[in-house]
């Protein structure tokens, strides 16, 4: 029985994915994740052959994350669900080991095409934009950071992560339940391992490889 790990931090759309999937393969076991942290928990705990993963959950910090869960699990299969549909983003994802990429404006029809396809141990991509991100370059820098990234253990990956969103190392104890000393120790080895000097350059790799959210962009532009 294929075992499928639904990564998206809204809800109502992960419901709603989570029916579509039901729908589109027969004896399909599901589970759900809000976060990265709980998506890094739920690969080391259990065996899972496709994840549909949101670029801008919670820890995720665009690409990065995809090139972390790729390094810890190489051989699942990661089909990126977002609302970004550049086709150098998606050109990026696919470079970076995705194996397929789904736009959230994606309809019923398109998510089972993808989830057989990439069951079926295929790449897939909306026929509408294959040809659109044929033709994109490579991003010559990303094999580098991904390589980088893949280089840190998941507790290191999470440490980074809490790093980028400003948190300070006693902070970053207290959320993770560790000593002080154990997070300047990962804080000492994931420098090392990324061949930085500081925390700015630590967290530079991260940005590097992040992206901006449409549907938040959407949201300020409402706002203001």
């Amino acid at each position: 029985m294929p075992t499928l790990l639904i990564a998206d931090d809204h809800p109502l759309f992960r419901a709603a994915l989570h029916r579509a999937a039901e729908e589109a393969v027969d004896d399909l076991q599901i589970s759900e994740a809000d976060s990265l942290d709980s998506v890094l928990e739920a690969i080391e705990g259990q065996q899972i052959d496709l994840m549909l993963l949101d670029l801008h959950m919670p820890g995720n910090h665009g690409l990065a994350g995809l090139a972390t869960i790729r390094a810890l699990q190489p051989g699942l299969a990661i089909i990126i669900v977002s609302a970004n549909e550049e086709p150098h983003v998606i050109r990026r994802a696919i470079d970076l080991g995705a194996a397929g990429y789904l736009p959230k404006s994606s309809g019923l029809v398109d998510l089972q095409q993808a989830l057989q396809t990439v069951l079926d141990g295929e790449r897939w991509i909306p026929a509408l934009l294959r040809e659109t991100v044929a033709r994109v370059a490579p991003f010559s820098k990303d094999a580098d950071l991904a390589a980088r990234l893949a280089s840190l253990s998941a507790h290191q990956y999470k440490v980074l992560s809490l790093v980028a969103e400003g948190l300070l190392n006693k902070q970053i104890a207290d959320r993770l339940g560790v000593q002080l000393r154990t997070v300047k120790a990962h804080m000492t080895r994931i420098m090392g391992r990324l061949g930085v000097r500081n925390r700015a350059q630590a967290i530079r790799v991260l940005h590097e490889l992040g992206l901006a959210d449409p549907s938040r962009q959407i949201e300020e532009t409402q706002d203001a």
